[in-house]
């Protein structure tokens, strides 16, 4: 018995996840997986009821979980970052979910490039440090102990006007890399390619600007192959996001840093029909973990039945792959590939279908495979 926590959130996240649950149930009755699931009301509704983000409480209860399904978290009554940091991210570095990790598969005919490439990406972005740590903030020119502040990024090469006057403020974010935490996610990543029979890694930053956070990556990636035996090829995020859609096909293995893996793993799910397509997974690989489709709450859909659900299924089928039913995840990869093929899916694919229909017709095809 698998104990599992669901936090649908928010918008379309309630309607997705309705789905991934649907799906999981057809899985339980044909299968040896079975689950209890406890329902969190962790989201901008209890934030504006109560003020609460998430609670210690919270925190306990999810920590005796086997995994956690999430559905989408934002909401335009809400400061943008308020939710995003004070749940999402928050969750993710209390359980140490240093990995997340975002399939980027061909979902044809929904490609959107005009050559016809077959691909299998399977991006590992280090998703604990980097860009997205909070490390940053707002000072003034005037008088005060923030002087010496400014005047230490004056000597690290940021740009700020020694003539400004003492009214400017000047705002900063800070990224920042440990060697412990470089070491492990190397490891992940080059251990991910042994396991997807993988001769090379391609590791992503942009280390001819960002020379001491990124420069200490590419010597550890670097001493990481050496031990495992796998070649790494070493690319700047920019010519890496034009190699995505002139080459998709030559990558499989990639590890990036948190804030470049953000924006390269939406590309990616562009490339493979949409963000009604892209599962993600934040991953400890000793700990818990939590499975969520990419795209955000969308709130001006919320309700309608417009949502693609496909992207809360495949985070399913990542979440079962995770806790050892692998055969039950290909299931569902499967079964959805069928209704593709058999041109069953939503709006934004061109599709007639609502977010239940589509729900339905996967559900459908699991059934009937197993008979």
């Amino acid at each position: 018995m698998k104990h599992l926590a669901l936090i649908p959130g928010d918008g379309i996240g309630k309607e997705v996840t309705e789905v991934g649950m649907d799906i999981i149930d057809a899985i339980s009755e044909i299968s040896s997986f079975k689950y209890d699931a406890e329902l969190f009301d962790i989201g901008s509704e209890r934030y504006l009821r109560s003020g609460e983000l998430i609670t210690e409480e919270d925190f306990d209860d999810l920590g005796k979980k086997d995994a956690i399904y999430f559905g989408a978290i934002g909401d335009p009554r809400v400061r943008p970052g308020v939710l995003e940091k004070g749940i999402l991210l928050n969750m993710r570095s209390r359980f140490d979910q240093y990995i997340n990790l975002r399939p980027v598969t061909s979902w044809h005919p929904f490609v959107p490039l005009k050559k016809h490439f077959d691909f299998d990406i399977c991006f590992l972005r280090e998703n604990t440090e980097d860009f997205y740590m909070g490390a940053g903030g707002t000072f003034s020119n005037g008088k005060d102990a923030t002087v010496n502040i400014k005047r230490r990024l004056y000597d690290l090469r940021v740009d700020i006007h020694t003539e400004s006057s003492s009214d400017d403020v000047f705002a900063f974010e800070l990224g920042m890399l440990s060697r412990k935490g470089v070491e492990r996610f190397a490891d992940h990543a080059f251990m991910t390619a042994v396991k997807r029979n993988e001769k090379k890694i391609t590791l992503v930053d942009k280390a001819n600007v960002c020379t001491s956070i990124y420069g200490m990556q590419r010597e550890i990636f670097s001493g990481k192959a050496e031990e495992y035996g796998i070649e790494l090829e070493c690319m700047y995020v920019d010519a890496m996001a034009m190699a995505m859609v002139v080459r998709p096909h030559t990558f499989g293995t990639v590890a990036v840093p948190n804030l470049f893996g953000d924006i390269l793993t939406d590309l990616g799910a562009q490339l493979q029909g949409g963000l009604g397509m892209g599962a993600s997974g934040n991953i400890n690989p000793t700990g818990v973990s939590m499975f969520e489709p990419i795209h955000g709450s969308a709130p001006d859909i919320a309700g309608q039945g417009k949502a693609n659900p496909i992207a809360a299924v495949l985070a399913a089928k990542m979440m079962l792959d995770h806790l050892g039913h692998e055969d039950m995840g290909t299931m569902i990869q499967d079964a959805v590939r069928r209704c593709l093929d058999d041109g069953k899916y939503t709006a934004d694919l061109g599709g007639k279908l609502t977010t239940r229909q589509m729900g339905a017709e996967i559900r459908k095809e699991i059934l009937g495979a197993k008979r």
